[in-house]
């Protein structure tokens, strides 16, 4: 993010919601720009200069137009102006739509970050996800350091599922990043712990439905699934499977207390356990239902006697 100042002199400078609705300070808009130096349009470009320069809404004449720029900005408490980036870097994941411009602001805030890039991907069909591009000097900085970073300023659907540390970004020959050539994800897990393998059949079992479903080679058993990529379209997949698998009903709300192979799988055994015990107390009572009140009276007494006889 910069700070780009405030209007020059005869500017009218505005930073607007989409409804063209002034937005509160600190809050990302797009900036549109009026006034004297405002030129009438684009040469030989129709379209183009409709789309562009619109009726001011301001302007009750209906005489004068504003310019809309594409930039992604706001306004800072001492009234300067923040470019934060451009509006046709927003992307809409599951439902929410993120400017990533938002995310690379607070990424740029972050001491030991020189530069960073976020991008929406989709190397899994169907699978859409954010992953950062960031050029740092320090080579200790973990994937950990920059998601804690940016949950401290952003929802948990803007935290970028991967993050790729590069020596430089790739620019195009006019110097801007160039984000189609950024490289994919190479699919390493960043881990702040040591990995552990399955080492039972059904760690196994549920490992493999975290890499099906996430697309990520070598999952370990205290690899979170939502460090990985998870989300919550993704974690329906998983109990869906979970479920099938084990004949079990492992719960939402268990998924996310508890998104790793090893804390799923005494999931899976506590909701196993479970379901014979309740299968063992549906037979007791089956067999009761099948005796005389006189077979039941008898069982009854025997069992008094042999209490009384301990």
């Amino acid at each position: 993010s910069v700070p780009i100042g405030r209007a020059i002199n005869n500017t009218q400078v505005y930073i607007l919601d989409k409804q063209l609705q002034p937005v509160p300070i600190g809050v990302p808009g797009e900036i549109y720009i009026g006034g004297d130096g405002l030129a009438k349009g684009y040469l030989n470009r129709p379209e183009l200069t409709q789309e562009k320069f619109i009726l001011n809404p301001f302007d009750d004449s209906g005489k004068t137009r504003l310019y809309k720029t594409g930039d992604l900005c706001r306004y800072l408490p001492d009234g300067n102006i923040e470019y934060i980036g451009r509006i046709d870097h927003q992307v809409k994941i599951r439902g929410f739509r993120i400017e990533l411009g938002e995310i690379e602001a607070v990424l740029n805030t972050h001491p030991q970050i020189q530069q960073a890039v976020v991008i929406a991907r989709e190397d899994i069909p169907g699978n859409k996800r954010l992953v950062a591009y960031v050029v740092s000097e320090d080579k200790s900085l973990s994937t950990n350091q920059m998601r804690e970073v940016l949950r401290q300023k952003l929802p948990e659907y803007m935290i970028p599922a991967a993050f790729v540390t590069l020596d430089n970004l790739p620019l195009t020959p006019n110097g801007k990043v160039d984000r189609k050539a950024l490289p994919a994800p190479d699919g390493e897990i960043a881990r702040e712990h040591e990995y552990v393998a399955p080492r039972t059949p059904s760690e196994e079992i549920i490992a493999n439905i975290f890499t099906e479903v996430l697309g990520v080679p070598n999952v370990g058993i205290y690899d979170n699934f939502f460090e990985l990529g998870g989300h919550s379209l993704l974690t329906t997949q998983v109990i869906s499977r979970l479920n099938q698998t084990f004949s079990v009903e492992i719960s939402l709300r268990q998924m996310f207390e508890t998104p790793t192979v090893a804390g799923l799988i005494e999931a899976v055994t506590d909701a196993q356990l479970q379901n014979t015990e309740e299968e063992e107390i549906t037979n007791l009572l089956a067999e009761l239902e099948e005796l005389s009140d006189e077979e039941v009276q008898q069982l009854l007494a025997q069992e008094m006697q042999s209490s009384a006889h301990h």
